[in-house]
């Protein structure tokens, strides 16, 4: 199981602008995002995020679970179908009762598309990707535009990683709500 630990601020499009100007080069990664959940809304529920996404045409199906001090589980497999993405999920070690509670079906319950920036940039202490995502929310019928900063862990301690984020994002507000949970209060009308 990976673990993911990651920080996420809310900034428009100049924003996101000035840092791609401020940090150089970073590449382009077209995605489109489904999330599912089974009929009932097990994996809801228990606050679990299972989604296929198209990256730059490779499509990688994820587990997302709630952890401790806002560090989630997550596992990933590159698959062609959700369907093919659930059983090789099923084959890792992710959490009891995923392969059961799957078998009752998949139901598409909301979206995303959207173009991510990405750049693995080192500081004093550790590493993190940024990403500039923006795109819309799809739901319901609907879509609805976004645009964020996104600092993720990927070497050191965290209290690096809140330090060098805290810089990159100054005078930003905190995304606290997910994309995945952004997208279903679109598709819910909420």
């Amino acid at each position: 199981m990976g673990k993911e630990f990651e920080l996420k601020y809310k900034a428009d499009p100049e924003i996101l602008a000035g840092i791609r100007a401020r940090l150089g080069d970073f590449t382009p990664i077209t995605m489109e995002t489904h999330y599912y959940d089974t009929p009932g809304g097990d994996l809801g529920a228990l606050r679990w995020t299972l989604r296929r996404r198209m990256e730059n045409g490779v499509s990688i199906c994820g587990l997302k679970t709630p952890g401790t001090n806002d560090i989630r589980g997550e596992w990933e497999v590159e698959n062609r179908s959700i369907t093919e993405g659930v059983a090789a999920l099923c084959r890792l070690d992710v959490p009891e009762g995923f392969q059961e509670m799957t078998k009752t079906g998949l139901v598409e319950v909301c979206g995303a598309r959207f173009t991510r920036l990405a750049k693995l940039v080192s500081y004093p202490g550790g590493s993190a990707e940024v990403a500039l995502d923006q795109g819309v929310f799809l739901g319901g019928g609907k879509e609805l535009p976004f645009s964020e900063l996104e600092v993720e862990l990927k070497s050191g301690s965290r209290e690096a990683v809140e330090a060098f984020a805290a810089e990159l994002a100054r005078n930003l507000e905190t995304q606290s709500v997910s994309k995945f949970e952004r997208a279903l209060a679109l598709a819910r009308g909420e």
